[in-house]
């Protein structure tokens, strides 16, 4: 899995981080605009600053509701589709093309005819691109450290619980020992070694969905503490309260887990008397 075709962060879908952002970046254009006229945009619209105020007030209003009505719109996209990192980096991209287009059509209504649109049309867009994409990174960098220390508080908390049960969080770093990802032990499905990556299985919102993570299946095995997660394969590691059936092929043992969709997990003989051995437990308690 690229970069380009993994699943955005949650945070950026949340409704209140989405409210927070859109404010957020109407405060930095009107006050960013009317501070610093960025590109000579007051010799552009040849007007006074009073008139620039009142001007950039009104299109950055309609700006407001253009960010508006296209996050309604992609908060009610991801409930049915999942957006990866391409399809938000093209997201951002119409927004800025639209808020251009918009901007273009106000000064021709409330400023002066446009001799060259398609000049007028790249001003607009070198300015829109500037008071979007400035906040837009600022506050992406805000929900991520939110997020980061939201995570760190919950395993922090699944710390204390007794090692006789399965922590409420089970944490996946990367090969640095950065946390990167952290699932419900209850959603967590399996672990599947892709090359140089490691790629977790899990459940979210009733449907399969999965991260990848860079790291090896090896290093982190060492790092799952408690949780009932064993190795059956030199390429799977498996949550053993999610496995339903243990079932004999003509290659072999199979694991089959316990969700709508059909999964099949292979047991490689290196590990077969000890999954049995724990499945054999499960089944005596």
């Amino acid at each position: 899995m690229t970069f380009f075709e993994r699943k955005i962060p949650d945070f950026l879908t949340d409704r209140k981080n989405t409210v927070s952002q859109i404010l957020f970046t109407a405060l930095f254009a009107l006050v960013f605009i009317n501070l610093y006229s960025p590109f000579g945009v007051n010799s552009w619209y040849n007007v006074t600053k009073p008139q620039l105020f009142f001007y950039s007030s009104l299109v950055i209003l309609t700006g407001l509701l253009v960010i508006a009505l296209s996050r309604i719109i992609m908060l009610q996209e991801v409930r049915r589709n999942p957006l990866t990192t391409r399809g938000y980096v093209v997201w951002i991209a119409m927004e800025i093309i639209s808020m251009a287009l918009v901007y273009v059509i106000l000064r021709a209504i409330f400023i002066s005819r446009i001799p060259d649109v398609l000049e007028a049309f790249r001003d607009s867009l070198k300015i829109t691109s500037l008071v979007l994409l400035f906040p837009y990174t600022l506050t992406f960098l805000y929900f991520s450290w939110q997020e980061k220390n939201r995570k760190i508080e919950e395993l922090t908390e699944s710390g204390q619980v007794s090692k006789s049960v399965s922590p409420l969080m089970i944490p996946f770093s990367d090969y640095r020992g950065e946390l990167r990802f952290s699932v419900k032990t209850e959603d967590l499905l399996y672990l599947e070694a892709a090359d140089n990556y490691v790629i977790v299985h899990y459940m979210d919102g009733g449907k399969k969905a999965k991260y990848a993570i860079r790291n090896s299946l090896k290093k982190m095995e060492e790092n799952l503490g408690d949780a009932n997660l064993m190795r059956c394969h030199r390429s799977f590691i498996v949550n053993f309260d999610k496995v339903r059936i243990i079932r004999k092929e003509s290659d072999g043992l199979v694991l089959e887990l316990d969700i709508p969709e059909k999964i099949s997990i292979p047991i490689s003989g290196t590990y077969a008397d000890e999954v049995m051995r724990l499945f054999s437990s499960f089944n005596g308690q």
